[in-house]
């Protein structure tokens, strides 16, 4: 390979590294988790779902990113000083709220899932706190580093072990492809009671793990931090299409996994874990240590960016440079990265707390959409490059399927609450 050659490769990969970025932060347990549920309890009829989650994350992120290359502005700072100090406050609460149950959540299915599968190896297996304590080392050496370049060129790594391992996994257990494209047709199917109380909450799930507000506000982070400017739109675009196609390949090869191996033998799936005891007979020890290793993948690379989060919220908020070696934010990402023990040592999930972050999950996409609606149609702000009706009428349409999941989001929650 010459020189020139691996120049243009090395600028092309720089150029997707945002967008791998927010890959990695979308694709993690949760997405593993809903994805594996849908393709176990319905095969592959609700690929569609994952289809249109992706197209609207895709028009969402370019649209938060273009902001910032009109602007030069980042999304909560811009709150703060267009519309009120208040909603960026919003955000703040509500997606700390959200990732730090992410931060327990994750950590929670990747023990899980390790000790489980080290009883194929290990008699009784290895206790949940070891491999917790090993990730969220792991995690925080890699944070200490303090780059946002470092954090991207780690991520990529991470990312591409998962994509490997799950594309991989496809390749082993996929139903057969009329069954893929059947999963196109939008539908919504029927299912025996005794696997799940219906498609919906399911479909809200799978939405809610890829259609994620704190991907559109990082976006904003991540093109000004890029050095991005409107002669680079094509590049956004790109990077967004990327970023939006890997997520799709990515859920898709996970649910085709379940579809696959446990829908056809209708076993359908109840928690993350039992995916090891229902796999190995299934399909055999390698084809588990592949999706054990993608799992992991998915686990750390969602990870880091929660930890990450509440600090370059506060930086977007402030207007301030993005210095994650300050002490203060090395203290605040440790006291995030300790909550990964919660589950570990007290053997049990903390429902109040995840109860609470789907309650802010459900009611904060409508306002992301709503706030990126006003302010790119505000033309003191855009100028020439304020939304064109096309892309308010998108907008609309978005805002609609976000107000519907909000309500789907808030029955549920009702549902598991009260019944």
């Amino acid at each position: 390979m010459n020189r020139n050659m691996f120049n243009k490769l090395s600028r092309t990969f720089q150029a997707l590294l945002p967008g791998i970025f927010l890959l990695g932060f979308n694709i993690g347990t949760g997405s593993v988790t809903a994805m594996a549920k849908a393709g176990a309890t319905y095969g592959m009829s609700l690929l569609w779902t994952i289809l249109l989650s992706c197209m609207v994350t895709y028009f969402m992120i370019v649209n938060y990113g273009r902001f910032t290359l009109v602007t030069g502005e980042t999304a909560l700072y811009s709150f703060r000083r267009h519309i009120h100090p208040g909603l960026g406050i919003f955000f703040i609460i509500a997606l700390t709220t959200a990732v730090s149950a992410s931060v327990i959540g994750v950590m929670g299915i990747i023990v899980d899932i390790c000790a489980e599968w080290s009883k194929l190896y290990v008699p009784g297996g290895i206790h949940p706190l070891y491999f917790a304590a090993v990730f969220i080392g792991l995690v925080y050496l890699i944070f200490w580093k303090g780059t946002t370049q470092v954090f991207q060129r780690a991520l990529a790594v991470i990312v591409a072990v998962m994509a490997g391992s799950f594309i991989l996994n496809f390749f082993i257990l996929s139903p057969p492809p009329v069954e893929i494209l059947k999963g196109m047709i939008p539908n919504i199917p029927e299912v025996p009671e005794d696997l799940g109380r219906g498609p919906f909450l399911v479909i809200a799930a799978m939405v809610g793990t890829t259609v994620f507000s704190g991907l559109f506000i990082i976006r904003t982070t991540l093109v000004k931090e890029a050095g991005w400017t409107l002669a680079d739109l094509r590049i956004q675009k790109r990077d967004a299409l990327v970023s939006s196609l890997m997520m799709f390949i990515i859920s898709a090869t996970i649910m085709a996994a379940a579809a696959g191996t446990l829908y056809v033998n209708r076993l359908g799936l109840s928690h993350a874990s039992q995916m090891i005891e229902l796999l190995e007979p299934l399909a055999g020890r390698l084809a588990t240590a592949i999706f054990v290793s993608g799992i992991v993948a998915a686990g750390l690379s969602s990870q880091l960016p929660n930890v990450l989060l509440l600090p370059w919220l506060l930086c977007d908020y402030n207007g301030s440079e993005r210095e994650m070696r300050l002490p203060r934010y090395r203290i605040v990402v440790l006291l995030i990265s300790l909550l990964g023990f919660t589950v570990p040592l007290l053997k049990a999930p903390p429902v109040p707390v995840m109860i609470a972050s789907q309650v802010f999950s459900a009611i904060i996409l409508p306002v992301t959409v709503l706030a990126i609606l006003y302010l790119g149609n505000r033309r003191r702000l855009m100028g020439e490059h304020a939304n064109r009706p096309a892309t308010n009428v998108i907008l609309a349409l978005i805002l609609l399927f976000a107000l519907y999941m909000c309500g789907v989001g808030l029955r549920g929650f009702w549902v598991t609450l009260f019944h």
